[in-house]
């Protein structure tokens, strides 16, 4: 994974937003008996701003929303509010090209299993992240392994929401496929299906046409729906289905999307082989293209 932080993340310069105050980065902390850390009772954003404007910041502060009331919980910031906090951290940061981190948790008032009365905290902050994955790796397409882990069956897990309880086997996953000297890993579903991978949305290009699997128990993200729509504008058909991993080799092209890996082709997935090609170049210019598009007009109102 590129970044081009040096230092400890709770070492580096600049500001934090914690619950509507701006603090030293230094200074954004929580108690060790906090119940977000010690239940995961957590939920988080990731976010890239091009050019000092936050891509589809709006869209990204109502499924922090969403996410907390899946957990059972209210931020206690409306959206406009939390839109607000993010301009101003990377306003403050000198940031104008970051990655932004939104997370909200359950606070230290109360330790258990219940929680009902404990503080609910947002905090917001961001960092210099140009790519998700090596440069070199990323230009002739990245290699994947097969996870172990599965993604579980939603009526086991709030499948929907993006909280902290359900990366911890994606860490896991992503530490063992670095590992064994690939970039991320594919993850199957409870019934053995394509999924996604660790922290991306996967596609899949067969005769001109796009296959996606469906989001029934990882996140519809936020940049695979804006690829849809670009390969739609495009008369690219995009086909939303179940996959399984023996039709992999029937695949030309496979790429992934995320908004800290926006897209990035994909060469390899365990013993099948993908060419990065036409579709899939096509669709990371165009995606390129609406983030700039974006700041445009937020720069003309």
């Amino acid at each position: 994974m590129a970044t081009t932080n040096t230092l400890p993340f709770d070492q580096m310069p600049g500001w934090v937003w914690f619950n509507g105050k701006l603090v030293s980065n230094p200074d954004a902390m929580i108690h060790v008996l906090t119940h977000g850390l010690h239940y995961a009772s957590a939920v988080f954003e990731g976010e890239r701003a091009y050019n000092g404007v936050i891509f589809k910041s709006n869209e990204h502060s109502e499924r922090l929303k969403r996410s907390a009331y899946i957990l059972d919980f209210e931020i206690p910031f409306s959206v406009e509010e939390i839109n607000a906090a993010k301009d101003l951290v990377i306003e403050k940061n000198s940031l104008p090209n970051a990655y932004i981190r939104a997370i909200s948790w359950r606070g230290s008032e109360q330790l258990g299993v219940s929680a009902m009365n404990n503080k609910i905290h947002l905090a917001i902050a961001c960092w210099e992240w140009p790519s998700y994955f090596d440069p070199a790796q990323r230009a002739k397409g990245i290699r994947l392994c097969l996870a172990d882990f599965r993604r579980p069956d939603p009526r086991t897990a709030p499948a929907l929401a993006k909280a902290s309880c359900l990366y911890g086997i994606c860490t896991i996953e992503k530490h063992r496929a670095e590992r064994l000297g690939y970039a991320d890993a594919m993850m199957l579903d409870w019934q053995g299906r394509v999924a996604e991978c660790t922290g991306a949305n996967m596609f899949f290009i067969k005769d001109g046409k796009i296959h996606t699997p469906t989001p029934d128990c990882f996140l519809d993200g936020i940049t695979r729906q804006t690829v849809i729509e670009l390969a739609k504008r495009r008369n690219i058909e995009v086909i939303e289905r179940r996959i399984m991993p023996e039709e992999l080799s029937s695949f030309s092209e496979c790429f992934i999307t995320g908004t800290a890996a926006e897209v990035t082709a994909v060469s390899e997935i365990a013993d099948w082989r993908f060419t990065p090609g036409a579709i899939t170049n096509q669709l990371a210019q165009d995606y390129t293209a609406e983030t700039l598009a974006k700041k445009d007009k937020a720069a003309a109102a």
